[in-house]
């Protein structure tokens, strides 16, 4: 994948590329056939061993950002982890005015899609998914629709509010300790995805706390060099501990990946009217015509609700 590096991004020396043998995923190749996409798992890694993650190159990166406003999220620290996600007040400042105001006031930055800034970002991500496909056994039929990482700057003891992830993600940790709770994504009702699915978005997924058996929860306590597997839809919330944290996460989606939120799309309105309706995976047959309805229905009822100013 080649993306076009824009002119404000940092200009690593010739000295700063990638080792040619890095390996980002230190894992049982066992345990991550069983558990993939089913099952968060730990893992370690070393890229916390790599100069991009450096505090000088994370902030010239994250001064990259501030003529690209839709690439970066500032927001708030969550009250409590049951707080509504756009409950927490955003937007307050840019990148690096969000990282100068870290130990003041408790602050969380995204930076979405480094690659898109800096070269080492790209080889980064492409190496690091070369691998997860080799320890998943290839694409296996399937084929990437979008692939994206993510760096996220976090205050001490700051909260981010329960949701969960139309994408499948592995999540390193850089600096600091970061606690991650964690559910299966079997832990949520069929309806609940469902509802969110219908919308067809690619975007965060609100959830009650409440309603998730506690029993069910995993809690992984992430330092430099560790590192988590996070299931497409597995509903989780993270806090930070007494310093400031820095992560960085690969997610994708497959074609297969995004039919199956289709088909729970097409779930949600079968349910509505009394149905019974087969979880994804139960009939291939079936999920296919499923699929494809709601591929033409859903964007034919989102641009019908635009244009009468209908609540979706």
């Amino acid at each position: 994948m080649n993306a076009r590096i824009d002119s404000g991004a940092p200009r690593p020396s010739a000295q700063a590329e990638l080792p040619a043998n890095l390996s980002p995923l230190l894992v049982d190749a066992v345990r991550f056939r069983a558990d993939f996409d089913r099952n968060p798992f730990g893992f370690t890694h070393r890229l916390s061993e790599l100069a991009l993650f450096q505090p000088d190159s994370i902030r010239d990166l994250a001064a990259a950002y501030a003529a690209h406003p839709r690439e970066y999220f500032v927001a708030a620290s969550a009250p409590s982890p049951g707080t509504a996600f756009d409950a927490v007040p955003h937007s307050q400042c840019g990148p690096v005015e969000a990282l100068d105001r870290l130990t003041a006031t408790p602050t969380r930055l995204l930076l979405k899609r480094p690659e898109n800034r800096d070269p080492r970002f790209r080889q980064l991500l492409d190496t690091f998914f070369a691998q997860v496909l080799d320890l998943r056994g290839g694409l296996q039929g399937e084929r990437v629709v979008r692939l994206e990482s993510a760096i996220f700057v976090t205050s001490a003891a700051a909260t981010t509010p329960f949701h969960f992830d139309p994408e499948i993600a592995f999540f390193t940790q850089i600096e600091g300790e970061k606690i991650y709770h964690v559910y299966p994504p079997a832990t949520l009702r069929d309806a609940v995805i469902e509802d969110f699915y219908r919308h067809g978005r690619v975007s965060i997924a609100q959830v009650d706390l409440a309603a998730c058996d506690p029993a069910r929860e995993q809690v992984y306590v992430l330092g430099p060099g560790k590192g988590l597997h996070q299931p497409q839809n597995s509903p989780h919330w993270v806090e930070t501990r007494a310093t400031r944290s820095v992560s960085y996460s690969i997610v994708f989606e497959t074609d297969a990946s995004r039919a199956r939120g289709r088909v729970r799309a097409y779930n949600h309105y079968l349910r509505k009217l009394g149905g019974q309706p087969t979880a994804p995976g139960s009939n291939q047959t079936v999920d296919f015509l499923k699929s494809r309805v709601m591929r033409i229905a859903t964007p034919l009822r989102n641009r019908v609700r635009r244009r009468f100013g209908l609540q979706t």
